[in-house]
């Protein structure tokens, strides 16, 4: 009996991908990010590591309406006046090319950009609230359905 086939890297990866992108077209629940301490193993692998909340933020750059799409410049503007005041001490912004369902059902396949931000979980509940500030600025400025959101609990170190 032949073993069944397993999927090739590049594909768990587009599938992955897709996974993340899709979470930018449904509702999402937040967890709470108390100041709970981190598993011991995971401290002694980082001296001085302390909890932080890593959030992700996921841009199309495409416009439902058929408009142009957000150029880079649009993009680092618009960081500049929403996300930079709001998060000073640092962020992370990756280009990439991604695809999620939309409202009706359509496949979109658009180049994007994922904004990286990490903040102490002490400040979570004040992060989260300027983030969701962050996300309704870009849905607005640019015609968006979405803007997505993937929040991680992790260690860093500075």
């Amino acid at each position: 009996m032949p073993l069944p086939a397993r999927p090739r890297p590049r594909a768990r990866t587009a599938v992955f991908a897709a996974a993340c992108l899709l979470a930018a077209g449904a509702p999402t629940a937040y967890a709470a990010f108390g100041d709970a301490p981190a598993p011991a193993a995971a401290t002694a692998a980082v001296p001085g590591a302390r909890s932080h909340v890593e959030t992700r933020l996921l841009f199309g750059t495409q416009r439902p309406d058929g408009g142009p799409d957000v150029t880079d410049a649009q993009f680092t503007a618009f960081v500049d006046r929403e996300v930079t005041p709001r998060f000073p001490a640092g962020l992370t912004v990756r280009e990439g090319r991604g695809q999620w369902r939309d409202a009706s059902g359509r496949i979109v396949r658009e180049r994007s950009y994922e904004l990286v931000l990490l903040y102490p979980a002490a400040d979570a509940a004040a992060g989260g609230r300027e983030v969701e500030r962050i996300r309704a600025a870009y849905v607005r400025a640019f015609g968006q359905e979405s803007v997505g959101r993937v929040d991680e609990r992790v260690l860093a170190d500075f």
